[in-house]
C-alpha cells in the first residue's frame, strides 16, 4: 500500500458550542467560523479534543457453524473530550449543562438550572479541525451534553481546567445525531 502524506492529520481543533437547534452552517462555509449569534467558541483547550464514536454489536451465533455469521449494532456514542483550559462561569455553565453565567459590577456569578427530574438542557457542539489535504473538517454533535464528573483542581503547579465529554443523543427519525463534513477543495 502506498502512502499519502498529504492525508496525515495533525493539529489542533477549536470547539463551539450553540443552543440544541441552532442553525448549522452550511456545508460549504465548513472552513469559515460559526456564526456568532448562534455559536460560542468555548475558547482554549490542553490536551487536545478527541473525537471517540462508540460502538456496541450483538452477536448473532447458529449451531451450525463455529464463526460469527453477523453481528448487529446495538449501540451507539458519539461523544467529544477535552480539556477546557478557560474555566469561567460560561464554561462551567457548559460543563453543567446550563445554568446562568452572568457578569455585573465586577464579579461573575453562576446559578445552577432546577435539580427538578427531567430539568435536561442539551446543547449542540462544533469541532473545527483538521482533514486531510490540509484542509478544514467539521464535525456537528446535534444533541449533546457533558457526562463526564465536573471538576477542578487548584494546585500550586498546575493549571486548572474544566474537563468535559459532550456525548451525543438521538435527534429524530429524520435529523442525524451528529454529521461530519469535510473541505476538499
Amino acid at each position: 500500500m502506498s502512502v499519502t502524506t498529504t492525508n496525515l492529520i495533525q493539529g489542533p481543533a477549536t470547539l463551539y458550542s450553540g443552543a440544541f437547534g441552532a442553525t448549522e452552517p452550511i456545508d460549504s462555509a465548513v472552513n469559515t467560523t460559526p456564526l456568532a449569534s448562534a455559536w460560542t467558541d468555548m475558547g482554549a483547550t490542553d490536551g487536545g479534543v478527541k473525537l471517540i464514536a462508540n460502538q456496541t454489536y450483538a452477536v448473532l451465533s447458529v449451531d451450525q457453524i463455529v464463526d460469527n455469521p453477523e453481528r448487529r449494532l446495538t449501540t451507539r456514542e458519539v461523544t467529544v473530550e477535552t480539556q477546557l483550559a478557560e474555566p469561567t462561569m460560561a464554561n462551567l455553565a457548559l460543563a453543567l449543562n446550563g445554568g446562568t453565567a452572568a457578569t455585573a459590577a465586577g464579579v461573575a456569578t453562576y446559578d445552577p438550572v432546577s435539580s427538578a427530574p427531567g430539568a435536561t438542557t442539551y446543547m449542540a457542539i462544533i469541532l473545527d479541525g483538521v482533514a486531510p489535504q490540509a484542509f478544514r473538517r467539521r464535525v456537528i454533535v446535534r444533541k449533546a451534553l457533558n457526562t463526564a464528573n465536573v471538576e477542578q483542581d487548584y494546585k500550586k503547579d498546575g493549571q486548572a481546567y474544566w474537563t468535559v465529554t459532550f456525548s451525543s443523543h438521538y435527534v429524530s427519525s429524520s435529523i442525524k445525531p451528529f454529521r461530519v463534513i469535510d473541505q476538499t477543495s
